[in-house]
């Protein structure tokens, strides 16, 4: 086994206990980004060696000095490209932004550097994260870990991908509509959003309303994934609405005996949900290990209108969509350098009135109070991470699904809007490869404020067998932690 190999515990570990230089990991990680990111390009604007090895040499003396600075110290990271990080270009993707470079770093940054972490560079995404697909006009498409004929997914593409092959150790990454969550399907690990304010965003240009999104975490075990997240989460006084109360994830995600647990399973919703054969099947043949366990997995009908949750989340994204594209277009002749998918979400909700987003708001709460009765009856709520297997990676998005034709550049992603929605903590959690040779995930939405008790249901499926089962770096089957 090799540095890069190890999770991310298990580096930490050896770095502390001196076993690893930081140096030396510095320099296996920079040997496999040489190697394998020409093939997938997830990590971009990489920082020059000779600084990584010095910064390096930096941690190695403060661990001789008896000085840790916490879980990440002397890790490599690359922060997805979403994150603002000082000297180093963070552009979103966008030929507008190709040349910026922030002078300070975003709060999540800020975070994991005081962890110790060594920035690398940053991981790709679409141009303003916008799309499940990672690709854009400055460094072009990142390629899936197992495929690279296909989509790495998005938004957190990069993050995934560099994740599954070895380049990172964790991965940071942010989601909106599902942009932790469908590349962490597609490329074999876990992708977790938090609860809306678990991980306060900074800087930002609205605290209030702007919450659909929210950063969080990957890896390719459910205790790495907690352990970042006990970084990255917790108060900040700029953000008003984050959550004050400070949980210690990692150290308390082992433990839980499912027996007696149930999984209410969503399934397709009847049909409702266009998705390509063999996902459904794959995705509750994992989740039925519950029932090895001494739980049960029920198949539930969502009890609320889908199509009412489409047509408000249109209402709330365009929303939120435009005020991001806005300040672009000051510039009229900026329009000629936006993708058409940004520029249709702007034109979009430039229209909308107030009522409209009153409206919203209300049937926004109603869903909220409905799934707050379905958490009376199931500790989680269960249903596909997408609703197609990794597809072409030169399409801009798949124009149907099964037949039926999407309406719109992000349709074939509705299976991931109701976490989002209602403001709920989700994992996508691998449950293995279809005939196909591509990867799927579930999603295990959970009770509000249930981070933890989530990270624990998905470490008992994970101890069970239920997690990554194929290594892109080895190219063979791997055991579950």
């Amino acid at each position: 086994m090799t540095i890069t190999d190890l999770d991310a515990h298990a580096l930490s570990a050896a770095i502390h206990a001196r076993e690893l230089s930081c140096r030396g990991v510095m320099q296996a990680y920079l040997d496999r980004i040489a190697a394998v990111n020409p093939e997938v390009n997830a990590i971009v604007s990489l920082q020059d060696g000779d600084a990584l090895l010095r910064e390096a040499d930096l941690r190695d003396a403060q661990l001789a000095r008896g000085q840790s600075l916490g879980w990440m110290h002397g890790m490599p990271q690359a922060i997805k490209d979403a994150a603002e990080t000082k000297g180093i270009p963070s552009t979103l993707g966008s030929p507008l932004l190709k040349d910026r470079v922030p002078t300070l770093d975003a709060l999540m940054v800020e975070r994991m550097k005081a962890a110790g972490c060594i920035v690398v560079g940053k991981t790709n995404m679409p141009e303003f994260g916008l799309g499940s697909h990672t690709f854009n006009e400055v460094f072009g498409t990142t390629r899936n870990a197992f495929d690279h004929s296909k989509s790495a997914g998005g938004s957190s593409g990069g993050a995934a991908v560099a994740l599954a092959t070895h380049l990172l150790p964790v991965a940071d990454g942010s989601d909106f509509m599902g942009s932790l969550r469908n590349p962490a399907a597609w490329n074999d690990v876990y992708g977790f959003r938090p609860s809306q304010g678990r991980v306060p965003r900074w800087p930002s240009a609205d605290v209030w309303v702007a919450l659909l999104s929210t950063e969080g975490p990957m890896g390719r075990t459910v205790k790495d994934v907690a352990a970042l997240l006990d970084i990255q989460a917790g108060w900040d006084s700029r953000v008003p609405l984050s959550i004050a109360t400070k949980e210690a994830y990692a150290a308390n995600v082992d433990g839980l005996d499912p027996k007696g647990m149930r999984i209410g399973w969503l399934g397709d919703l009847g049909g409702y949900l266009a998705m390509e054969p063999g996902i459904a099947a794959l995705c509750e043949r994992g989740l039925a290990r519950v029932e090895d366990l001494g739980g049960v997995l029920e198949p539930i009908a969502l009890g609320f209108s889908p199509e009412r949750v489409w047509d408000t989340w249109l209402v709330w994204r365009r929303w939120s969509v435009a005020a991001r594209i806005a300040p672009f277009l000051v510039k009229p002749e900026n329009r000629a350098h936006i993708k058409p998918e940004a520029l249709w979400e702007y034109d979009e909700g430039h229209g909308l009135t107030g009522m409209q987003t009153v409206h919203a708001c209300a049937e926004r709460t109603a869903f909220h109070s409905h799934m707050l009765k379905l958490f009376e009856r199931y500790d989680a709520i269960a249903l596909p991470s997408a609703q197609v297997w990794p597809f072409d990676a030169t399409w801009r998005w798949p124009k149907e699904i099964a037949g039926r034709p999407m309406d719109t550049y992000h349709r074939w992603m509705e299976a991931v809007i109701y976490a989002t929605f209602a403001g709920l903590p989700c994992i996508s959690m691998p449950v293995g490869f279809g005939a196909n040779g591509l990867a799927m995930g579930v999603q295990l939405i959970g009770k509000p404020h249930g981070d933890l008790a989530l990270l624990r249901l998905a470490r008992a499926f994970e101890r069970a067998g239920v997690g990554p089962s194929r290594s892109a770096a080895r190219g063979g089957a791997v055991a579950a932690a």
